[in-house]
């Protein structure tokens, strides 16, 4: 985290929220403001991080936004770190770390528990969470769209 502290490292996923199996990796996403700090990035990123397993470091531009992923591994632990001109709160993976949260506290251990055990037959984390609700459609975009909802509208939704 100290490496990255420029870019305002946040780490993501099922870690903070307490749904990670065995096979969960630590993501990391930063915060980039210009095609110059993506260099310096991915510069840093060569000089400190390309000597563990299974380092890789792509660059592209997706839906007009510049990002840049970094996967390697720290001991027994995959770690993705995925930068973004766009501030950290703002990106995909906070957000959706913040519904699905929000999800865990309204359903309960219950609810928990059955995300967990998906998670364990190998289901990724946002498709889990479509899964048990039944969301049509592209589950990454269908839980932003649970972001607005009250929690009297979520808790509706897991009754029915």
């Amino acid at each position: 985290m100290h490496l990255l502290e420029l870019y305002r490292p946040i780490l993501v996923g099922t870690i903070p929220i307490g749904i990670h199996v065995e096979n969960s990796d630590l993501d990391l996403i930063c915060e980039v403001n210009d095609i110059a700090s993506f260099d310096a990035l991915e510069e840093l990123a060569r000089a400190h991080l390309q000597q563990y397993r299974g380092y890789t470091l792509t660059r592209r531009k997706v839906d007009g936004l510049w990002r840049l992923k970094v996967n390697f591994w720290l001991e027994h632990w995959p770690v993705e770190i995925f930068a973004q001109q766009k501030p950290v709160m703002e990106q995909n993976g906070y957000r959706h770390m913040v519904i699905e949260n929000r999800l865990l506290r309204l359903y309960g251990e219950d609810f928990r528990q059955q995300v967990i055990a998906l998670k364990r037959e190998g289901l990724k984390t946002e498709p889990t969470f479509a899964n048990l609700l039944q969301l049509d459609g592209d589950p990454f975009s269908k839980l932003l769209e649970l972001e607005t909802w009250e929690d009297e509208q979520l808790r509706m939704l897991w009754m029915r």
